[in-house]
């Protein structure tokens, strides 16, 4: 064996060499090729491409979807979705990984479309465009119709044989509008924001004939569900056939299962409302013919039971003479007690009168200023004597009555600091003595520590 090994001849490639042949072998055996499998671990970065793994229960193989491609699908890759992808192997080499370039990317099992319906569907619907207290109230006879359709199809006549049928004079304005195509639901979505700037109509009704998912992809844009939820003119969705549903029906205010159901739904029929005029107007004047009847009988009774006005007039003036004297004899029993609280209060008066009263006072007044002189003068003299003691003991302490006993204060110059130890001067110091009648500066001769 080692002799076999020896005597071989060995390739030995570098990573690199090994790498770039790996590469060539792949991407030449397999420039295309179509695979099936869940997605997982998918992210976007800033550079909008879509990076994901595609697996199956034996295996994964990392994948990415450049945004030139991306930006085309009709639907949006998120994970546990199973897809089926058409694209090119690749290596890259830096990190010796292989990993397939996307090109084509459907959902597996369920149409491109049907698949962007749902997710549309679904955000929206947690956006609450669809919720029921958004809904506009349509009004029961408008004046004024505006109809978004295609003005060459059978929508717009069945519409306008409906209407005309139930509602001869009515006014209707027509929008024209591609219904299918690229570019039908931008117009689709202008012509809502068209009205709601004229603000002449009191109803839009946005119509189109039924068929494929693909024919009706414009009212199940986000652009034309947005321009209908932001219309404060209440809109009407009539679109297809009635198994047909699409994102503007559950945006819309109402929805009508057909174009000629919406027309049926919007105008009523105007002979039942002459009808129902008719019949309203028949039953108000049965109504007041009644009341009036009614009220004439009533009147008569009324009359029958009236008196005379001078009649009446005697009986109010009887009644005031008996008034009149009820008056006068309260009023005379009223006064007479007057006058007894009168002489009452005069008395009580008499007995307060100001002389009384000030003769007690001027009494009260002369103890009064008796009283107070003696107390001031006791407490003159009580202040008199503490003053006299507190100067006393204030002369006591006063550093001139120590100076008084022969005591001095002396000061070395020129500083004028307190002398309290003889080694704060030197001889030949002058210093300042101050005694209690003067000063005197001397100079000192000699110094002594014991005293």
């Amino acid at each position: 064996m080692d002799r076999d090994l020896g005597t071989t001849e060995r390739r030995i490639y570098t990573i690199s060499e090994l790498t770039h042949s790996i590469k060539s072998l792949l991407e030449t055996k397999f420039p295309f090729v179509w695979l099936v499998g869940e997605i997982s671990n998918f992210h976007t970065p800033v550079s909008g491409h879509f990076y994901f793994s595609m697996k199956d229960p034996g295996a994964q193989i990392s994948a990415v979807m450049f945004r030139g491609q991306n930006r085309n699908l009709k639907f949006r890759p998120e994970d546990g979705l199973s897809v089926i992808a058409m694209g090119r192997i690749n290596v890259y080499e830096p990190k010796g990984i292989y990993q397939i370039i996307i090109e084509y990317l459907e959902p597996e099992g369920i149409g491109v479309l049907q698949l962007a319906f749902e997710q549309l569907k679904a955000r929206l619907a947690a956006e609450g465009l669809f919720d029921k207290e958004h809904k506009q109230h349509v009004p029961f006879l408008p004046r004024r119709i505006a109809v978004i359709t295609s003005p060459t199809g059978a929508v717009i006549r069945d519409i306008l044989n409906v209407i005309g049928r139930r509602y001869p004079n009515m006014v209707i304005e027509i929008v024209p509008v591609r219904v299918q195509g690229e570019a039908a639901a931008g117009e689709i979505a202008e012509a809502l924001y068209f009205l709601n700037e004229q603000d002449n109509a009191e109803v839009i009704v946005v119509a189109r004939g039924g068929g494929s998912l693909e024919d009706l992809q414009a009212f199940n844009s986000e652009l034309v569900a947005r321009a209908i939820f932001s219309s404060h003119i209440p809109v009407v969705s009539a679109v297809g056939h009635e198994t047909d549903f699409t994102i503007a029906d559950f945006t819309a205010d109402l929805r009508a299962p057909t174009p000629s159901a919406a027309a049926e739904l919007i105008v009523p029929v105007k002979d039942d409302l002459d009808r129902l005029i008719q019949g309203i107007t028949g039953t108000l004047r049965t109504s007041m013919t009644q009341r009036l009847r009614l009220l004439r009988e009533r009147n008569i009774r009324v009359s029958g039971r009236l008196v005379h006005p001078q009649r009446r007039i005697a009986d109010y003036r009887l009644r005031l003479d008996d008034a009149l004297e009820r008056i006068v004899r309260g009023s005379s029993r009223e006064l007479g007690q007057m006058r007894n609280r009168v002489h009452v209060i005069q008395g009580r008066l008499a007995r307060c009168t100001p002389e009384f009263l000030i003769q007690d006072l001027g009494i009260a007044l002369k103890h009064y200023g008796q009283t107070l002189a003696s107390a001031m003068q006791f407490c003159l003299q009580s202040k008199r004597g503490k003053i006299d003691a507190t100067v006393a003991r204030l002369n006591a302490l006063s550093p001139w009555a120590v100076l008084e006993r022969g005591f001095s204060v002396t000061r070395a110059l020129p500083e004028y600091a307190l002398v309290k130890d003889v080694n704060q001067v030197n001889v030949g110091q002058h210093v300042e003595i101050t005694v209690s009648r003067g000063s005197m500066v001397c100079s000192i001769e000699r110094k002594q520590e014991d005293g």
